[in-house]
């Protein structure tokens, strides 16, 4: 006779891996493309310009023209892909990496709390905070960090890594706190351990009230974004705790070079763990 107990680390499994597949717009297969969706938003092209104007038009109307696209799961779980409708966009292989970190960092004990910058519309971070309450752990606070405004214009003259960069003209990266918030309470993770911090990294970080951290998840994209953050969070990650660079391959030049510049002037040697072909983690022994 079989024996099919359920046990709690099978009920924690079951829920994180159905809140995952919700997040990453895997569980309904989310790839519609949305006249005037975040796809499109601050394109230049005089074609997306017109679908955007054709979209907000029907907005007024309450109204929404989309049309199916064939889902692809191997783009969804590596993350190449950016769903219409999902709250993230980094896939299963990354999201099951913030998993698998949490769990590290429970079971040995590695006092922190844990944080994003860069959040978008707050998957990651909801995750987080989904992963803390399937542990039971109500001690660790979740830092939300983000200009809720989009990515800022490059500043060639102090990083020149980023000449060129275009992102700050995606709109579709700027999501509003409330919405973000929004997002938690609907997954019912929102409390007073869930503490977002609302500007530019150069302006939050150096001053917010952050004690040791446990996991640290960098997704600025741009070289500015990248070492502003590591700059102030690293020497509060914990030993035993992750550093995680969601965009380390995908945008190699500017956060892996980042990433790269820091970890030599401070003499970090740990290996850097490829999760997919755009992000990277390691764990901090000093």
């Amino acid at each position: 006779m079989t024996d099919t107990k359920t046990t709690a680390d099978d009920l924690r499994e079951y829920y994180l891996d159905l809140i995952k597949r919700s997040l990453t717009g895997a569980l309904a297969e989310d790839n519609d493309s949305i006249l005037g969706g975040v796809r499109m938003q601050g394109a230049k092209s005089m074609k997306k310009r017109a679908a955007n104007a054709v979209a907000k038009a029907a907005g007024r109307l309450d109204l929404e023209i989309s049309y199916k696209k064939p889902y692809d799961p191997a783009a969804r779980e590596s993350g190449q892909d950016w769903p219409a409708r999902a709250e993230s966009m980094i896939g299963l292989k990354r999201m099951t990496n913030i998993q698998d970190c949490i769990a590290a960092v429970i079971k040995d004990g590695v006092p922190g709390d844990l944080i994003e910058t860069g959040v978008w519309r707050g998957g990651a971070t909801i995750f987080m905070k989904a992963n803390l309450k399937a542990w039971g752990d109500t001690t660790r606070k979740v830092w939300v960090a983000d200009s809720f405004e989009g990515l800022p214009a490059p500043d060639s003259s102090r990083y020149p890594a980023d000449s060129g960069d275009e992102l700050y003209t995606q709109t579709g990266l700027a999501v509003g706190l409330e919405t973000v918030k929004n997002n938690f309470r609907r997954y019912d993770v929102l409390d007073d351990h869930v503490e977002f911090l609302v500007g530019w990294f150069k302006d939050t970080l150096p001053v917010a009230p952050l004690g040791d951290l446990a996991l640290m998840r960098l997704d600025g994209d741009m070289y500015e974004s990248t070492i502003q953050a590591i700059e102030v969070l690293y020497p509060k990650l914990s030993p035993g705790g992750f550093c995680i660079i969601d965009d380390f391959g995908s945008h190699a030049s500017q956060a892996g070079q980042a990433i790269h510049d820091y970890r030599k002037q401070h003499g970090i040697t740990e290996e850097i763990v490829q999760i997919d072909e755009f992000g990277a983690y390691w764990r901090k022994t000093f």
